[in-house]
């Protein structure tokens, strides 16, 4: 070895080599299309519907109003305050991750996440454009730009572009009113914020979908290390029946081998796959079980008159029996198993007690603060009072009378600050600061006590709906 050689380290970084999917057809890969076209509608279609909610609310179906600290969902409203319903939701997300996973794998990384939907819309406008494999790796392979290479890169990237922008778009739309927001966008009006949204996701997604692609699921996600906690020998995942493919041979004038196993080594596991990486060599990191190799291959068995399966979903448990000579455990029983049970019962429980609170929720909501400079006051003809800030909450569309009372000794009296009665008026979808004053009479029980217990309640004069919260009241003893 030279001197140089010696000198120089190795390097712990080796060069991507791009990946060139080939077409494929089959049961996952029409899967993986409606997947993605139902997944792209409705990221794109969503800010655009309309829900009627009443003349002074948003009419966007959904929306996060981050001006007003609400978020819209059709007829339901979360304000600040329930932020739980938001962590509920992503406590099922997680649980609903580890269901899948311990089940069928990464799934959820081959069929549903992002980077894949993307990256799945950027190929297939390469393929458009510059065409199969073969025609995309020799136009990879050109190393003269010409007005032929310059055409259909150019064409590529800028439809690739106009996608980009578009996925920046419809985000910005979910945070406003998504008409107005677009018309202000057109006409460079809108505020900064929105255009450096747009202009952030629109370079991710052009990066990420176009040229990062597998490099975001191997270096950039953290799922494929995680996943190996999640699974078990009888998750389902893809995998190579190497004892019925092996050895691998060649087809000699149409004819098999009779000495080598059922793998032709045709490599069209290989091309279709976009990972780029050999199913044949075992499960890998890399593998985000999207199953087009399992197309592929069962297109070639088909050809060669051999039996379907050669690469497939199936479990260690599986590999275990077939080898044995024993036919592998039906579906039900991989999916069925104490830990899937388990998370999907967690999840059950959890979407369960959010559709309860969910009804259970009251229409109008009180929060009590008692005013402590001074603690009390003494009036001119000898009666106690205490202030109170009562913020009353009116999740209604349209303004309500609410009517405040006090309970906890008969003889006091509640006053509400600039109007003779104990009633307010909170306009719709909004909260509003009453400054309230309860009275305990001279020589009463409340006046010449430390403090007494008490209970301001509210009413919706319209529906009868009701609200509490218990305070203390400080008399002269204090």
């Amino acid at each position: 070895m030279s001197d140089s050689q010696l000198s120089t380290p190795p390097s712990l970084y080796k060069a991507r080599e791009p990946v060139f999917p080939k077409k494929v057809y089959g049961k996952f890969r029409n899967l993986k299309w409606l997947i993605m076209i139902v997944a792209l509608g409705i990221y794109y279609i969503t800010p655009w519907i309309r829900w009627d909610r009443g003349p002074s609310l948003p009419d966007q179906a959904v929306l996060i109003d981050l001006a007003s600290r609400r978020f819209y969902f059709l007829w339901i409203e979360i304000w600040p305050h329930e932020f739980y319903f938001v962590a509920g939701l992503l406590v099922m997300a997680g649980l609903g991750l580890f269901l899948f996973t311990s089940a069928l794998g990464r799934v959820w990384c081959g069929y549903a996440c992002p980077q894949t939907v993307w990256t799945d819309l950027f190929i297939l406008v390469e393929r458009w454009i510059e065409g199969d494999r073969n025609a995309r790796l020799r136009l990879h392979r050109q190393k003269n730009w010409d007005f032929t290479k310059l055409r259909l890169r150019l064409t590529k990237w800028i439809t690739w572009l106009l996608i980009a922008v578009a996925t920046g778009g419809a985000w910005v739309f979910y945070f406003t009113d998504a008409p107005t927001l677009l018309g202000n966008l057109l006409q460079g009006t809108a505020h900064p914020v929105a255009y450096t949204t747009i202009l952030i996701l629109t370079a991710t997604t052009f990066f990420f979908g176009g040229f990062a692609r597998e490099q975001i699921c191997i270096y950039a996600c953290p799922w494929p290390r995680i996943q190996a906690a999640m699974i078990d020998e009888d998750t389902l995942t893809v995998a190579y029946r190497d004892w019925r493919g092996e050895p691998r041979g060649k087809m000699r004038k149409g004819e098999l081998d009779p000495n080598q196993g059922d793998c032709i080594d045709c490599m069209a596991c290989v091309n279709v796959c976009p990972m780029g990486i050999d199913i044949r060599h075992g499960q890998q990191m890399e593998c985000i079980t999207c199953a087009l190799c399992i197309d592929a291959c069962d297109e070639v068995m088909d050809r060669i008159g051999k039996p379907r399966g050669l690469i497939d979903y199936i479990a260690l448990t599986d590999e275990t029996n077939e080898r044995a000579g024993m036919d592998p455990k039906p579906i039900w029983k991989h999916v069925l198993r104490p830990r899937t049970i388990l998370y999907t019962s967690l999840w059950s429980l959890v979407g369960i007690l959010l559709v309860v609170a969910l009804f259970i929720r009251s229409d109008i909501e009180m929060t009590v603060a008692p005013v402590r400079q001074p603690t009390y006051v003494t009036l001119s003809d000898g009666s106690i009072r205490n202030v109170y800030e009562v913020r009353l909450l009116n999740k209604h569309g349209e303004e309500r009378p609410f009517r405040l009372t006090v309970k906890g000794d008969p003889t006091l009296r509640l006053q509400v600050e600039g109007s003779p009665y104990e009633t307010v008026t909170v306009p719709a979808d909004t909260t509003q600061l009453v400054r309230t004053y309860v009275v305990a009479p001279p020589g009463s029980k409340p006046a010449e006590s430390e403090r007494v217990d008490i209970r301001l309640w509210v009413e919706d004069i319209a529906t009868g709906a009701r609200a509490h919260k218990d305070t203390i009241f400080n008399g002269r003893a204090n």
